[in-house]
């Protein structure tokens, strides 16, 4: 039997050791060899199997609940897509086997679905060009205001302000802070962007602004009624305008951004196309732009020659790679399995069925909640806790009736604020249930005050002291 080895003398790499694995043992050296045995536990594979299984259900999970939270988290992750994604040909790949010298005929199927994938992202958001790299939404953002910058300075410009409104993303201000950006908000007028602040603004310091980012609808759920106005205020300055598309899940074959003025937008993959994020990752944040964007891209690009072959090209005026060209591979993959087998008619599908979900919630939670904005809202709606409550204790309620906690105080120009966002695959029954345990966790709480501050009481953790734990973190699990 033959072992490869990794010698300990620098320089002499690896070789092979001919013999048993006891002869492999012996060519360690003396100062990394075990002084005792390994106190590893002893544990049968049932109680192993028991362990972990009691671990998965204490866990909440997509599927096994219902999650109501507004996030850019999707919540539907339709199985064939993770089959596509685990098939031998995609996950068997090197990830830097395309930029060998080589080997590009072993890569054709992975670079046509990168290729097929952009396209795919162009015609659905309007834009001309794509970036598959960014790893998840804020790396997208970051990445969309970093050729935001690149796209003003090629013009021998120095813009040093980004325009984001109040109810924005909290990564939008971090986005644009991070890449060297002063932040100024733009004030909400109804729930809505008031163009005549954005109007002040340009008037008085357009020379500065390099752009602004929204989200269209917003994240109170609204739709940007004032959008034409904003772009002819951001085109008289030259000032761009970047589409956050976390709330893309209600405008899917509906409203192309690229053509309602946007100049650069940010996807999450892992929301709208149904690929899962649990756990903070994996995520995908793809970047498109309009033409003038397009050569400060990323690079590598896979491109397609005239003979059909894909192969990776370099961009001479590109901003430079914020991750490997592939991006999230697997990723990309499920969506773009996610978008072939909906095709266009299915994406149409997703904003409609998006909406109409969020308006029945909407207008059976009127009478449990406190809703300020609108008759009509998009794929998700704020709401306030009734006078006395509070958000964090209802949603604390929530979490013992098997139901996700909603995203709570957020945004923060709404009163203890619950975002609800049902997403397009819910059913009516499970929309009911939610609305049936808030009206009951409402109504026993205005009868014992004393039921809500104890909550939940039925999981493995109950209610921890939020504040010291955020400011004494416990990173390490301490077995004395």
């Amino acid at each position: 039997m033959n072992t490869i080895f990794e010698d300990s003398v620098p320089g002499r790499g690896a070789h092979i050791v001919e013999g048993d694995p006891e002869a492999v043992g012996k060519t360690i050296p003396e100062s990394l060899r075990r002084s005792a045995p390994a106190d590893l536990p002893q544990c049968s594979e049932l109680d192993v199997v028991r362990h972990f299984t009691r671990l998965s259900r204490r866990n909440f999970s997509v599927d096994a609940n219902f999650y109501p939270l507004g996030s850019c988290t999707m919540k539907y992750n339709p199985k064939f897509a993770e089959h596509v994604a685990s098939l031998p040909g995609f996950l068997g790949l090197h990830p830097h086997l395309a930029e060998l010298p080589g080997f590009g005929a072993w890569v054709q199927g992975a670079l046509s679905c990168l290729f097929d994938t952009e396209r795919y992202l162009c015609e659905i958001t309007g834009m001309d060009a794509f970036t598959l790299q960014p790893m998840a939404g804020a790396n997208g953002e970051f990445t969309g205001v970093s050729l935001m910058a690149a796209y003003h300075r090629s013009l021998g410009r120095r813009r040093t302000i980004m325009l984001i409104p109040d109810s924005a993303h909290g990564t939008n201000p971090a986005s644009a802070a991070l890449a060297g950006f002063d932040v100024l908000d733009v004030p909400s007028e109804g729930g809505l962007v008031d163009p005549e602040a954005v109007a002040r603004i340009l008037s008085e310091r357009g020379e500065d602004v390099a752009g602004l980012m929204m989200t269209c609808p917003n994240t109170l759920g609204l739709m940007e009624t004032h959008l034409p106005a904003i772009v002819e205020e951001l085109r008289k300055a030259d000032a761009l305008l970047y589409y956050d598309g976390a709330n893309m899940n209600a405008i899917l074959g509906k409203m192309r951004v690229g053509d309602a003025g946007f100049d650069v937008v940010h996807l999450n993959l892992h929301k709208t196309f149904g690929t899962p994020h649990g756990g903070g990752g994996p995520g995908s944040g793809p970047v498109g732009v309009t033409a003038r964007l397009a050569p400060l891209l990323p690079g590598p690009r896979v491109v397609k020659g005239n003979d059909g072959v894909y192969a990776l090209e370099e961009i001479p005026g590109s901003i430079g790679p914020v991750a490997p060209f592939h991006g999230s591979f697997g990723v990309i993959l499920k969506a773009l399995a996610y978008i072939m087998r909906l095709g266009g008619e299915g994406l149409v599908r997703v904003a409609e069925y998006a909406t109409l979900n969020a308006n029945y919630l909407k207008k059976r939670l009127e009478t449990v909640l406190d809703v300020p904005y609108g008759d009509l809202c998009a794929h998700e709606f704020v709401a306030s806790a009734p006078e006395g409550l509070h958000a964090l204790d209802i949603a604390k309620a929530l979490l013992d009736r098997g139901i996700h906690a909603p995203t709570i105080y957020f945004p923060l120009i709404v009163k203890e604020c619950l975002m609800a966002e049902p997403t397009e695959t819910e059913s009516k029954q499970t929309l009911d249930e939610y609305v049936d345990a808030l009206a009951d966790i409402v109504d026993r709480a205005g009868k014992d005050p004393a039921f809500l501050p104890a909550a939940p009481t039925t999981l493995p953790v109950s209610r921890p002291d939020e504040t010291t734990a955020a400011r004494h973190l416990r990173l390490t699990l301490d077995m004395a």
